[in-house]
């Protein structure tokens, strides 16, 4: 799950302090970093900062992290977190920045900071600064954050804020918030939040614009001595504040001193867990499982999104007469509340399930509180709330058997073989009367020459297509709408429009000339263009679109459904 970071702002850095890290911690331009297991990082001036490679299996990964604790905690890395081979480099070069390459000199990432630089510095706070010539910090690790905030890192929403929400992968875009501080007052902007303060002691709080103080960091909660602090925000969307001893007596770890949200499976907008998946909490952690007949679409991502055994299809011509196709997995305590698409309210057990078994889009049943939702593919949301007294039915088809596995699995796949090879048996055959058959027509026009010497001609003005431009249009003659007296209509597209191809099946007496009367008595559907020259001989199709949210007896199969084509002779 990608997650929005929180908004950060650079620290202010006196003159006086830069001057000082110019001699002790300083890094000079031209001064770069070799990956090797035995390389020596950028410190700072204390020690407790480093900046570097550290080794990740075969690869390393460019870092900053506490150099004085055991665990060697990175704190930040570039975007995205490119790995490189043994002997990348690391180059702090005029004008550039920090330029990350590969062994053969390729650039992997680079800070692009084009200023004229004067030199680097590593800072005891965590940042890693750039200045420029003029002393002026042109680039800061801080202001590019990985998934750790560190004391003197945070600021405020404008509007006095702070939030937390999603972050859409491929548009880029903010979700919902799925966290809000609630320090915004719409009604007087000066008791809203203005300031975010994480200090080096380790309390997080916002300050309101009236001087008030709400504490992020519960009052007294820290222990006592001398800590290192930070922040995360995980993949799971969790923001937690962590301390470390800095001088520990025994052997220790990082400690949570608060989180939020309290249940992150519980608000809706989190997506800790993937499609179809499902969230429940394990030591105030989201844990994420795919529910049976279910298995994980990658199996190394466990929060990403569930595959199903089964899919519903109303493409499929399956009934479920007295039961006999289909059956449900029974689940309790699991729920996914943004999926559903009918609501029966009051309603009983017995009938959410007849209901949901005896519709071709209804994949999941919901039963509460005399209540039904009726859910689609894919479920969002998924959670399980030992606390609701819900049960959830996953419909499986019988012959797969409740998981898609074992003896079922194995018998579905002995039939699927039958019926490939079955199906060979049978185009073997139509092949070998196809050929007899065409061989026959070009005996018989020779013998008979014009099959249709009584044929008056019937003038459609209409354009002709060839073979191949039907071919291409009904892509193969794909999706078959029906069948007439002498021939079989399929759906197609020519340009933009959706029309109805009829083949010819048969070759009949006056079978043409019934062709073009049909096609010309069918005035609503044909488009007649004289002017262009681009008339169709086909069908243009009606269509009927579901609109969101409705529902009808039986459900409209979105997104289109045909509700009239004038090709057919029944």
């Amino acid at each position: 799950m990608a997650l929005l970071p929180l908004h950060l702002i650079s620290l202010t850095i006196l003159l006086h302090l830069v001057a000082a890290q110019q001699t002790n911690g300083s890094v000079p331009v031209g001064a770069s970093l070799t990956a090797t297991p035995d390389a020596k990082p950028w410190l700072s001036s204390s020690g407790e900062f480093a900046l570097g490679f550290k080794q990740v299996q075969d690869n390393f990964l460019l870092s900053i992290w506490y150099d004085k604790i055991p665990e060697k905690t990175i704190i930040w890395y570039p975007e995205d977190g490119p790995t490189v081979p043994a002997g990348s480099k690391v180059d702090l070069i005029d004008r550039r920045g920090l330029v990350l390459s590969d062994p053969q000199g390729k650039e992997v990432w680079s800070s692009r900071s084009i200023s004229d630089l004067a030199y680097a510095y590593m800072n005891d706070t965590g940042n890693f600064v750039i200045a420029g010539s003029n002393s002026r910090n042109i680039w800061e690790s801080f202001d590019h954050p990985a998934d750790t905030i560190l004391p003197t890192q945070l600021r405020l929403l404008q509007d006095g804020n702070l939030v937390l929400n999603t972050l859409e992968m491929f548009s880029g875009s903010a979700g919902n918030a799925y966290y809000i501080s609630g320090t915004r007052d719409e009604s007087n902007a000066t008791n809203s939040g203005f300031q975010l303060v994480f200090d080096t002691a380790g309390y997080m709080y916002i300050l309101r614009g009236n001087g008030e103080r709400v504490d992020l960091t519960v009052r007294d909660s820290l222990p006592s001595g001398d800590n290192y602090h930070r922040a995360t925000l995980d993949s799971d969307g969790v923001f937690t504040q962590y301390y470390y001893p800095k001088n520990p007596t025994e052997a220790t770890s990082w400690r949570v001193i608060w989180y939020v949200p309290e249940n992150i499976c519980k608000t809706i907008d989190s997506k800790a867990c993937g499609l179809n998946n499902v969230c429940s909490l394990d030591d105030n952690k989201p844990k994420c499982e795919c529910p049976q007949g279910f298995s994980l679409l990658d199996p190394n991502t466990p929060n990403g999104d569930c595959k199903p055994d089964f899919i519903p299809s109303c493409d499929e011509g399956e009934s479920n007469n007295e039961g006999d196709v289909f059956d449900f997995i029974e689940l309790t305590n699991i729920d996914w509340p943004t999926s559903d698409y009918v609501h029966m309210n009051p309603t009983n057990e017995q009938t959410c399930r007849t209901s949901c078994l005896n519709d071709c889009f209804c994949a999941v049943a919901i039963y509460r509180d005399n209540q039904c939702w009726k859910k689609q593919l894919p479920l969002a949301n998924g959670k399980k709330d030992p606390s609701q007294n819900v049960k959830a039915f996953l419909k499986f088809r019988k012959i797969d058997g409740p998981s898609g596995t074992g003896e079922n699995k194995s018998r579905r796949t002995l039939m699927l073989v039958g019926s490939v090879f079955s199906s060979m048996f049978v185009l073997g055959i139509v092949l070998l009367i196809g050929v007899i058959y065409v061989c026959f027509l070009q005996i018989h026009k020779k013998k008979a020459g014009n099959s249709f010497p009584d044929s008056a001609p019937v003038e459609t003005r209409l354009a002709r297509f060839t073979y191949q431009e039907l071919f291409e249009a009904t892509d193969g003659f794909k999706v078959e709408l029906g069948k007439g007296a002498f021939g079989t209509a399929y759906k197609g597209v020519i340009g933009t429009k959706i029309v109805a191809v009829k083949k010819l099946e048969t070759m009949v007496k006056d079978g043409q000339k019934e062709f073009k009367t049909e096609i010309i008595s069918c005035r609503k559907s044909v488009v007649f263009d004289d002017d262009a020259g681009d008339v169709t001989v086909l069908t243009e199709l009606a269509w009927d679109c579901c609109h969101e949210g409705e529902v009808t007896e039986p459900p409209c199969p979105c997104p289109f459904s045909v509700t009239s084509y004038c090709l057919s002779s029944n």
